[in-house]
């Protein structure tokens, strides 16, 4: 498991600004999908809530400095 947040790149994007997952970051990410290649599963840190199918290389994990 490891915190991570969007990607400036990806952060920036309208559509994924509309993503319920938007405003839950940092997330919790808990591993890929082994079905779904680069996919993976996250919680959000404050709601708990559960995203799932994800893609992977939208995120950066988060060093202890910004955690």
């Amino acid at each position: 498991m490891s915190l991570v947040k969007l990607k400036e790149k990806w952060a920036a994007d309208p559509a994924i600004k509309k993503a319920p997952y938007f405003k839950d970051q940092p997330l919790i990410f808990f591993g890929e999908i082994p079905n779904m290649p680069e996919h993976g599963v996250f919680a959000g840190q404050r709601s708990g809530k559960l995203y799932s199918g994800l893609h992977i290389f939208q995120f950066t994990e988060l060093s202890e400095d910004d955690t």
